[in-house]
């Protein structure tokens, strides 16, 4: 039985552009692990579709997924009135985790 998505996911530029530099970072360090990263990443995005509201409220009203093998948490916030989440940031977790808040589509 296949479960239905609850939510439809939304990904802005720049966490788009975090997975992109993390990807080439890992390419750069050992060859295919920049791209190991990136399938990671992509397959724990698609699980929040169903499992968002599994990840706990780390501030404000935004949360945090860590991305399992790597040190990184995707920051997200969930608009349930729309169904929908919305990807603001992927981050190493020795980044200060407010750095998102520089950035002009900040939640």
């Amino acid at each position: 039985m296949e479960t239905k998505p609850l939510f439809t996911i939304k990904i802005d530029i720049e966490a788009i552009t975090d997975i992109e530099d993390a990807a080439e970072w890992y390419n750069e360090q050992s060859a295919n692990l920049g791209n190991r990263f990136k399938q990671q990443v992509k397959k724990q995005v698609d699980l929040l579709a169903i499992q968002a509201l599994n990840y706990g409220i780390r501030y404000a009203n935004v949360r945090c997924m860590l991305i399992y093998k790597f040190p990184f948490l995707v920051h997200y916030i969930i608009d349930e009135a729309n169904n929908t989440v919305q990807i603001f940031a992927v981050l190493h977790t020795s980044r200060h985790p407010k750095i998102w808040l520089q950035r002009k589509n900040k939640p």
